[in-house]
């Protein structure tokens, strides 16, 4: 039990540092700085780690792309919400098709819906200058990005058959 932790805890590592690393892959829609690499990490912490493991990830890189001055506030809910929602659909299914979706789901809907209070309440601005529904079209752009690159990877990965013994790995 504790070695499998061990093991998660070190996996859910890396994929934070390559979120953070991959920031610096970003570019800039609508005001809202979009990273890819964040969101396919979170499809790969679900598929591998698991909804808890991939939320700590998530914040982490959040954090860290923050103190590094690579990120903006609103990578927390973007990053989080969907870290989460997939997370929590593969638990759930163990299906790809769902995990992607419920990764653009959770970032591109849900965490633009979440960033404008954000936005609002710690960036300073203000709320009739943005449509609530601002953050979304951005969120949704970057989201679809990481989640094609992860659904090819998480693809190829299940079809060479090295899929499932990476996971039972994580479980030994």
């Amino acid at each position: 039990m504790k070695r499998n932790s061990v093991k998660k805890l070190a996996l859910a590592g890396v994929l934070c540092a390559v979120a953070v690393v991959g920031s610096l892959f970003s570019f800039w829609v609508l005001g809202s700085k979009c990273a890819p690499v964040q969101h396919m990490v979170n499809v790969l912490c679900a598929v591998f780690l698991g909804p808890w493991y991939g939320l700590g990830a998530a914040f982490a890189a959040s954090l860290l792309r923050n103190l590094l001055g690579w990120g903006s506030l609103l990578a927390f809910p973007g990053s989080m919400c969907g870290a989460l929602l997939c997370g929590l659909a593969f638990q759930k299914t163990r299906s790809l098709p769902a995990v992607l979706a419920a990764e653009v789901l959770g970032t591109g809907v849900i965490g633009g819906l979440a960033a404008y209070p954000v936005a609002v309440a710690f960036m300073g601005q203000s709320a009739a200058g943005i449509a609530f529904t601002a953050y979304v079209v951005p969120f949704l752009i970057s989201t679809a990005a990481g989640s094609i690159l992860a659904g090819a990877l998480v693809f190829t990965l299940q079809k060479s058959g090295a899929l499932k013994p990476m996971q039972a790995a994580l479980e030994r």
